[in-house]
């Protein structure tokens, strides 16, 4: 049927070619067409244009396609290398207390494994916003050159003072990355697996511990010295110049383009990324010409939309706690809680290389953890559900381990709870916390708003970041859990509080 459609489409434009007398409209000469005929010719000539139009397919009802995860799998880039840095500062921390005469102070050690944490609170807002601003593709590239930079000068001059900064300018530089890789994916997958895609991306985090975790202690059963710490930055580097080298062929959000007036070009993106046949749904309002930009100040914009910046922000500030504050420092609450082996005398290299081989096995649950998500997702749970009853069974989890601690449990027990820790926290508020902003917030404020989301988020990893070495040195292990746990337990009562009052689909 429709290749015979085609074909009379062809041969009428053929006979158009030949005849243009004939088959003008109006028509040339009166003789050549009365007036029933030009009206059949019209309707003709109509039916082939959307007959050819309908042949494209907008992105947003394509089916997934291997260019749909090339994008998924560069985007999903960006959230591997921000966990990688996280675990990363946590095994370099006590490799500087080796090292160091006297050894870090707790507000030291909260400085190092806060200083990428600040630098995404910087990089998410203003990254966010020029992305708005000035288009996607440019910061794509930008922030992992900007890593790339930043952790090359980490090896070359290694100091403390250096480590710092340098960790500063990589989180800025992450802080885009968690802006973008969002932004990116939301507006070029399929509808029907958006949320989804989101999900998978952030899966790409789960691989980053375990890469980092497990790479880190090879590394160190092989060099079983704390002097070469600098070279552990080479991982970051890495990772940084392979993002580079696949942005290269990357192009602008149609999206973005198509919400900007510039309709010309957004059809053209839509093109390179999925091919010839590759199309995106004209707005009503929009133009050949750019918009003027109605970008709100962002004290304005958090008062319009305070319940969603409440509702995105704020467990993504608790979820930072489990995430990055008990995350970076997981090798040194290890040592704390006696998991470990070490003998007195021992090489002190050998107590950190122990710590990193279980915080390797408690981070192998991570990517389980996403996958369950993932599958809940799929079949279309709801995600506030998914994320309220994370956070119970995270507090639940960190209970018994307070409890296996304080009655000097098998110390298996306490991994078996560290590790349901980390399940329930990836299957639901690290998992979620990403999804959720994107879908709350229209096109033209989404970056802006998943900025907004994502820097609270960090306030909320940098606090537990700093807090948690001094909970350590004046209350101990124990009370480190107590105060993460009530932490958890905050998170799961504002998500649901916050979610009947916020509308979860004006996002597009």
């Amino acid at each position: 049927m429709h290749s015979s459609l085609l074909w009379d489409c062809l041969r009428l434009q053929v006979l158009s070619a030949w005849l243009p007398g004939c088959f003008s409209y109006p028509p040339t000469h009166s003789s050549s067409l009365n007036r029933t005929d030009s009206i059949s010719f019209k309707q003709l000539h109509r039916f082939r244009e959307n007959y050819l139009y309908e042949l494209m397919t907008d992105i947003a009802n394509m089916k997934m396609t291997p260019r749909h995860y090339y994008i998924v799998f560069v985007a999903s880039l960006g959230q591997m290398i921000g966990t990688s840095v996280a675990t990363l500062a946590g095994i370099i921390i006590p490799m500087l207390n080796i090292i160091q005469h006297p050894e870090l102070s707790s507000f030291m050690q909260g400085l190092i494994g806060a200083a990428d944490l600040i630098g995404i609170i910087f990089g998410s807002v203003i990254f966010g916003r020029l992305s708005d601003r000035y288009g996607y593709l440019f910061f794509f590239r930008f922030c992992p050159a900007l890593i790339l930079v930043a952790s090359i000068a980490g090896i070359l001059f290694p100091s403390v003072a250096t480590l710092t900064i340098c960790l500063f300018l990589i989180g800025m530089g992450i802080g885009g990355e968690y802006s973008l890789d969002s932004d990116y994916i939301s507006e070029l997958m399929p509808a029907r697996y958006r949320s989804l895609m989101v999900g998978v991306a952030k899966a790409g985090c789960a691989l980053g511990n375990i890469l980092v975790a497990a790479i880190c202690f090879g590394l160190l059963s092989y060099w079983k010295s704390a002097e070469l710490w600098p070279d552990l930055l080479w991982i970051v580097a890495i990772t940084a110049a392979l993002m580079i080298l696949l942005r290269i062929r990357f192009y602008q959000s149609p999206k973005w383009l198509m919400d900007k007036g510039r309709v010309t070009d957004a059809e053209d993106a839509a093109r390179k990324f999925f091919g010839p046949d590759a199309s995106i749904a004209c707005d009503s309002d929009a133009g050949s010409h750019d918009r003027p930009d109605t970008k709100i100040s962002m004290p304005r914009f958090i008062m319009e939309n305070w319940r969603k910046v409440v509702l995105s922000g704020i467990p993504w500030a608790c979820e930072g706690m489990g995430v990055y504050g008990i995350g970076v420092f997981l090798p040194i609450l290890v040592m704390a809680l006696g998991l470990e082996h070490f003998s007195p005398g021992e090489n002190p290299i050998l107590h950190v290389t122990d710590s990193v081989r279980i915080t390797l096995w408690i981070s192998c649950i991570i990517l389980p953890g996403f996958l369950i998500g993932l599958y809940l997702i799929n079949r279309k749970h709801n995600i506030i559900n998914i994320q309220t009853r994370g956070f119970w069974m995270c507090a639940l989890a960190l209970g018994i381990l307070q409890l296996s601690y304080h009655f000097s449990w098998n110390k298996w027990i306490s991994i078996g709870s560290f590790m349901a820790f980390e399940l329930f926290l990836n299957i639901g508020p690290h998992l979620i916390t990403y999804v959720l902003p994107p879908t709350i917030y229209p096109v033209d404020s989404r970056g802006q708003g998943v900025g907004i989301a994502a820097s609270i988020g960090k306030i909320g990893a940098v606090a537990g970041v700093f807090v948690i070495p001094v909970l350590l040195k004046s209350g101990g292990a124990a009370t480190v859990l107590a105060v993460s746990a009530i932490v958890m337990a905050v998170g799961a009562l504002v998500t649901k509080g916050f979610s009947k009052a916020s509308d979860l689909n004006s996002g597009t």
